[in-house]
């Protein structure tokens, strides 16, 4: 380490030439430069309190632009609160220095870059020494990747809708890649080439390979050993980051981690501050408000400053169980607190049937089976590159090439609370294809509120480690997690399993050659017949974590 050369260089930190100015109130703001180990530094805006004096110091680290003026502001708000706080852009990024390769000089490698940040801000002479992070996505990935690396004057963490593997919860969704995501990276990079180069690199390591595991911080969770309060959000794939983030943290963290991590799960998109109650399409009750900063705040003001206001003593899980949006007196749409999580369930399951029928009954016909085609070249449409939850699903499940599954109108409320997985037996005429499984929330009025998404490239079916491509018209099982959720569907509502095996721009549509898939997969593709099987021997179904519904 060296620690010596960074203390000796904070006092020397180059300030930058010029900064978009922007009024902030009392808040002072400086835009800074700070040495990393092998010389190079990191762009950050920093903003200060009213007044002199030494304080905690709050940092969040990320390679999306930090210079905007909602970014700053939002920043120098949360200064108020009498903390310094400072925004950090990745190396390679915008006025960073450095290489851009993605999250690798954050870890435990030979370079250290959030390591250095703490302990740079915590050698100042307006610091006290006491060092928290926040921030959510990317930047929730960093604090795990931080956490690992153990620097002393880190104290306590936030996290929003985080991330532990880039391979399992970025790059790879279930073996399927997300191109848009990445090649927009060279959007950020401050040399676009260090991207494509990047990308080049990822393409040479498909498997969840030694190469994955250097970066995966779930193998690291005893070196974390500070408390956390972690943000899920219902409707975001990353929710499993949370989820496993605080479970990890909690059960086998280090002696200041176990027991003193905190978990919020509400109805919300991925990212976003404050988590407001208007989702997507939905609107669901005030009370799924949640005011991210104040609470932040509040979170700080006790480990930081050492306020005794009694954050620590909160719930350590506070879970919101949905229920139908805009329809008075619907079950559901409360909180509940809870010791651990995911809380006990039945695992109950719901089977895909002849005739587009979901039943809580398994098939009993000898050979039942439902096609459709695949062609990577005439993929079907989910627009965008995020998640569209919470909104009607009707005009993907409309499409030609996309089948659903759904229940008659439910007799009863139906709680899940939990893990969703699917079982599904699988065929076609290509030695290997996608699976995209959709879950929603059929309303009275026909919409198909989407609650989650996940797909499975076939290769892939037995782990991500190795590949083993399918004998084209051979049923095989396809085992995978959809998604986390607590929700009450109401009477009178049903339950929709969609099934489809193209959904672009959001998934790179497969080849199905069975080869290696690169960026440049299309100059080589086929066309494909995808068969769900649904009968006495492929009982396909969904696996679902069945409560009792309050009513």
């Amino acid at each position: 380490m060296r620690l010596p050369l960074l203390a000796a260089l904070a006092i020397t930190s180059t300030f930058a030439a010029e900064m978009p100015k922007l009024d902030f109130g009392s808040v002072r703001e400086e835009h800074l430069f700070i040495p990393m180990r092998d010389g190079k530094r990191l762009s950050a805006y920093v903003f200060f309190p009213k007044g002199e004096g030494k304080w905690p110091a709050i940092f969040e680290q990320r390679y999306a632009d930090i210079s905007s003026a909602g970014s700053r502001k939002a920043a120098a708000k949360f200064a108020e609160g009498g903390f310094v706080i400072a925004l950090v852009n990745y190396r390679g990024t915008h006025e960073s220095e450095g290489v851009w390769r993605g999250y690798r000089a954050l870890q435990w490698g030979e370079l250290r870059d959030g390591y250095d940040v703490c302990e740079w801000l915590a050698a100042q002479p307006w610091c006290t020494g006491k060092i928290g992070t926040y921030g959510g996505s990317q930047a929730g990935y960093a604090q795990n990747y931080l956490a690992v690396t153990q620097p002393p004057h880190l104290v306590a963490q936030y996290m929003t809708d985080t991330g532990l593997s880039l391979y399992q919860e970025g790059y790879r969704i279930g073996g399927v890649t997300r191109p848009q995501r990445f090649i927009a990276g060279g959007k950020v990079a401050r040399d676009p080439k260090d991207n494509d180069a990047l990308l080049r690199e990822w393409d040479q390591h498909p498997n969840f390979d030694a190469y994955w595991r250097d970066e995966d911080a779930s193998a690291h969770f005893a070196k974390m050993n500070v408390p956390c309060f972690t943000i899920g959000s219902w409707y975001d794939f990353m929710v499993q980051g949370s989820v496993a983030s605080f479970i990890g943290r909690q059960q086998h963290g280090g002696e200041k981690s176990r027991g003193a991590q905190q978990l919020i799960l509400g109805p919300w998109l991925h990212g976003g501050y404050p988590k407001s109650n208007k989702i997507g399409e939905l609107v669901f009750p005030e009370n799924a408000f949640f005011d991210v900063y104040a609470h932040m705040t509040k979170w700080f003001e006790h480990f930081l400053k050492g306020e005794d206001n009694g954050a620590e003593k909160d719930a350590t899980v506070c879970y919101y169980v949905m229920g139908a949006a805009g329809e008075a007196g619907a079950p559901g749409n409360v909180w509940r607190e809870a010791k651990d999580f995911p809380p006990r369930a039945e695992s109950a399951s719901l089977f895909l049937q002849s005739d587009g029928v979901l039943t809580r009954t398994a098939p009993n016909v000898a050979s039942a089976s439902t096609s459709y085609a695949s062609d990577p070249r005439q993929p079907m449409s989910i627009p965008g590159t995020s998640f569209p939850g919470a909104r009607d699903a009707r005009p993907f499940e409309e499409q030609s090439e996309v089948r659903t599954w759904t229940t008659e109108p439910l007799r009863e409320p139906m709680e899940w609370t939990g893990e969703v997985k699917a079982e599904v037996f699988v065929s076609s005429t290509a030695k290997d294809t996608d699976f995209i499984l959709r879950v929603s929330d059929v309303y009275p009025d026909g919409r198909s509120m989407l609650l989650m998404d996940y797909p499975l490239r076939a290769r892939y079916r037995d782990g991500f480690e190795k590949q083993v491509l399918l004998m084209p018209g051979q049923p095989a099982k396809l085992a995978w997690h959809i998604g986390w959720t607590s929700i009450v569907f109401n009477q009178g509502h049903r339950i929709r399993v969609t099934i489809a095996s193209t959904g672009a721009p959001l998934y790179e549509p497969n080849s199905q050659t069975g080869g290696p898939q690169t960026i440049d997969w299309m100059k080589t593709s086929i066309a494909a017949i995808n068969t769900i099987w649904h009968d006495t021997a492929h009982p396909s179904r969904i696996v679902v974590p069945l409560m009792k519904a309050e009513r």
